[in-house]
């Protein structure tokens, strides 16, 4: 694996162009009497309330938090304070898809050596996200997003379906449903949504990364996608499913009146529908994502962070102690799911912070319960660190394809993404398996 500056050239460029970066400690920012001042840059909503319990129970170690963009943006701030040698924080949020980029441009500390021994805090799937299958730790899971199968349930009781536990039943649910009303979808294919896209993949057996020793193996053409696309494809085909992107006027209005009537989320999604579909509060319920081998549960994630102590930190024991703590002490993670408003990663939450549903599903007490099982058969996923590239080609090639309506195209799209990616990391440099 190499580890040089970030092979990604758009996000370097920008990252280039700006010359400043707020928040890095340094010694002249400690108190000589032995105190230690950490940075930490987050996107999520209050967390500097959650970090003043740390900072009450640890006077000695005080954690200020700067709030951030998401995505891409915090990326290229980070890599430009690492490049300038100056400027980054002492803890990073980092999106899981986005480690192995900060991994490859040296911006993130391998922390095995304070935070090895929690492995078993955390479901695989996340554990595998912040080592990338290696003894090095370069964060802990903070949140999780395991997807999860959201269906009107008063539609689903009119037409006397039941909800889908398999494919194949999902399929025949979306060509009943769509019979009975042509107006209305049990879905959409998502051409803006390449995560969703990676996660159903996931769910499927693929990952469509890999690394052993320095070499990097690129699958995004496997016969897993590939069999996810097929059948995706075939359904937009046939006309049984909608080609809209999602978070679109038009999908939210079809989510409000009734012409969207389920959805392949995330445990997050409780959040999106009460924001955007209010009115139908009481009418969906949640479920396990529909199975390939109902004898062998899999599922995949959309979404999902770490936090990880940056390169540059002079204090990295003390901060690897906060990530510990955010992310393992129970009264931490409650204050995650309550204050920060995200789905901990922690194989403990379900027990210790999540007792109570989601407002929007107040009338299924075991919502927390189905996304704790959710989290616990995701499967292990390893992102590359060009996911950019290959997230952009995913929105370009799968966009053509969803317009299109053709099944063949959906697997073409692949063979694009698969010929992109490789071309992108070899001309970053990168040794990639035959």
């Amino acid at each position: 694996m190499r580890k040089a500056v970030l092979p990604l050239a758009g996000v370097l460029a920008a990252a280039l162009l700006v010359t400043t970066a707020c928040g890095g400690s340094d010694d002249a920012g400690d108190n000589p009497g032995g105190k230690v001042a950490l940075t930490y840059w987050s996107w999520a909503p209050n967390m500097d309330q959650v970090v003043e319990a740390w900072n009450a129970a640890h006077p000695d170690i005080q954690v200020t938090v700067y709030k951030q963009d998401g995505g891409d943006p915090a990326v290229t701030k980070l890599l430009t304070a690492i490049q300038a040698g100056s400027g980054a924080p002492d803890v990073m949020q980092a999106e899981y898809q986005k480690i192995p980029t900060l991994v490859a441009a040296d911006a993130v500390a391998d922390i095995s050596a304070d935070v090895g021994d929690l492995k078993t805090k955390f479901p695989d799937s996340a554990w595998n996200a912040v080592t990338l299958g290696t003894e090095a730790v370069y964060g802990l899971p903070q949140d999780s997003g395991p997807m999860m199968f959201y269906y009107r349930a008063d539609i689903f009781d009119s037409l006397g379906l039941q909800a889908p536990t398999t494919w194949d039943d999902y399929a025949s649910a979306a060509r009943a449903i769509h019979t009975a009303n042509d107006k209305q979808y049990l879905g959409t294919f998502s051409a803006n949504d390449p995560g969703w896209f990676a996660g159903l993949a996931q769910q499927a057996g693929a990952s469509w990364w890999g690394i052993r020793d320095n070499t990097w193996s690129v699958a995004v053409d496997d016969a897993d996608t590939q069999r996810v696309a097929r059948y995706w494809g075939a359904l937009v085909q046939e006309g049984s499913i909608d080609n809209k992107p999602m978070y679109t006027p038009e999908w939210n209005a079809a989510l409000n009146d009734g012409t969207q009537v389920g959805w392949i989320g995330a445990v997050w999604s409780p959040g999106v529908l009460e924001g955007n579909a209010a009115s139908t509060k009481g009418k969906w319920k949640a479920a396990l994502l529909p199975q390939w081998d109902a004898t062998t549960p899999a599922n995949g994630n959309w979404g999902g962070s770490a936090t990880s102590v940056t390169s540059q930190s002079k204090h990295k024991k003390q901060a690897a102690q906060f990530v510990a703590w955010l992310n393992t002490d129970p009264a931490a993670i409650k204050a995650l799911a309550s204050t920060a408003n995200v789905y901990p990663a922690s194989v403990d939450a379900a027990a210790t912070a999540l007792t109570t549903p989601p407002a929007f599903f107040a009338d299924q007490p075991d919502f927390y319960t189905i996304a704790a099982e959710a989290s616990r058969i995701t499967t292990p996923f390893t992102y590359g660190p060009n996911v950019n590239v290959a997230y952009s080609a995913y929105n370009d090639a799968f966009g053509k394809a969803a317009q299109s309506k053709q099944a063949a195209a959906f697997t073409e799209a692949l063979t694009t993404m698969q010929r992109t990616t490789t071309d992108d990391m070899r001309n970053a440099g990168f040794t990639l398996a035959d």
